[in-house]
């Protein structure tokens, strides 16, 4: 059965030890005058500054081959309710709106994506090599990411952000077009550095 193309962006499945992923996550601000919208599943970077109060550290949507400070998985108005009843449906950041985010921060998790397969798609002796990914358009009704993995990047760039872990084990996913990969940060800005492939 062919792979559906459903890209989605980052999703949080597991930890690198392999237990489950616990929900865990920290606040995060992006102020008005970031003009790019932001997505659920959308990988972040630090942008190098804070709110007014100096507790919430401002992030921006990372760009292909960028370190990541994390994951978005949802928005709020402010950094201590990330759904209110004026706006329960807030699903994704517009441009140029000052908005709190949760962020998936820590670099030992493992995210599930689907590859674009532009030109190629990644195969099973591309396991374990890095790529990079490609920033979509996300969608402003379901809030997801357009985030996906690069397939064409695979093994041609060792600096690639993104280290290939497994094929996602399910029924409904396998090898070819718009495959879902597990993969982890090979370039995360807490530490985690992944610099050559295998």
């Amino acid at each position: 059965m062919a792979n559906l193309d459903t890209p989605f962006g980052f999703k949080p499945v597991k930890h690198l030890n392999g237990s489950p992923w616990n929900g865990q996550a920290n606040v995060y601000y992006i102020p008005s005058t970031d003009n790019t919208a932001v997505f659920k599943g959308d990988a972040v970077k630090s942008a190098g500054s804070a709110d007014a109060t100096g507790k919430y550290p401002t992030v921006a949507q990372a760009t292909a081959g960028a370190a990541v400070r994390g994951v978005v998985i949802g928005f709020g108005d402010n950094p201590y309710v990330m759904i209110q009843a004026d706006t329960p449906l807030r699903a994704y950041r517009p441009a140029a709106t000052a908005m709190y985010c949760l962020v998936v921060d820590d670099p030992q998790v493992i995210f599930e994506v689907q590859e674009d397969s532009d030109a190629n798609s990644i195969t099973a002796a591309m396991v374990g090599l890095s790529t990079n990914f490609v920033v979509g358009s996300g969608s402003t009704a379901t809030g997801k990411s357009a985030m996906e993995l690069d397939s064409s990047d695979t093994g041609t760039d060792t600096s690639g952000n993104c280290r290939i872990l497994r094929l996602v084990n399910r029924d409904d996913n396998e090898l070819g077009d718009y495959a879902k990969w597990e993969i982890l940060f090979g370039e995360h800005e807490l530490g985690l550095t992944i610099s050559t492939d295998v």
